[in-house]
């Protein structure tokens, strides 16, 4: 299955550039997988909310041209709903036993998602109640996809 997480934003911290490095590395005998970095709009404290919802959008149009069309997507928003490792692991053999094509992961900017884009994904998935940096959450999804796949290919890594 071909897997591409699409980030507004850069991993910046090399612990993190590690462990993103690591995942992607074990996740890659299994799927076709990468991360691409989409460079964020800048942000000021004084930007209205006009300028902020133009930003969002912005980013959702940048996220969007790099998808392919026939994309399953599924993108990262708190208010999303919560899956266990279990079903993100049935979520994703369903997928691939149905040849959904590719899948896509949209990581938004420090912002948030867009709406019109949280309308447009086939599925909005939230990793936690808790708040994370931005950088970090590439790496924790990337883990929970190795986990995932490790349960879906009785590897018995995710015990």
């Amino acid at each position: 299955m071909k897997i591409t997480l699409f980030m507004i934003g850069k991993v910046r911290e090399p612990f993190l550039k590690e462990g993103v490095s690591l995942y992607l590395s074990r996740l890659s005998p299994f799927h076709t997988i990468s991360l691409v970095e989409i460079p964020e709009d800048r942000i000021s404290g004084i930007d209205s909310p006009a300028k902020i919802i133009q930003k969002k959008d912005s980013e959702a149009t940048r996220l969007l041209e790099h998808s392919e069309s026939a994309a399953t997507l599924i993108a990262l928003d708190a208010e999303g709903e919560s899956w266990t490792s279990g079903e993100l692991a049935i979520r994703l053999k369903s997928l691939e036993l149905k040849g959904m094509g590719p899948l896509v992961f949209l990581i938004g900017g420090s912002l948030g998602i867009s709406p019109s884009l949280l309308d447009r994904a086939d599925h909005t998935l939230s990793l936690s109640r808790l708040t994370f940096p931005h950088q970090l959450v590439p790496l924790l999804l990337l883990e929970q996809i190795y986990r995932a796949t490790c349960i879906n290919r009785n590897i018995p890594y995710h015990k």
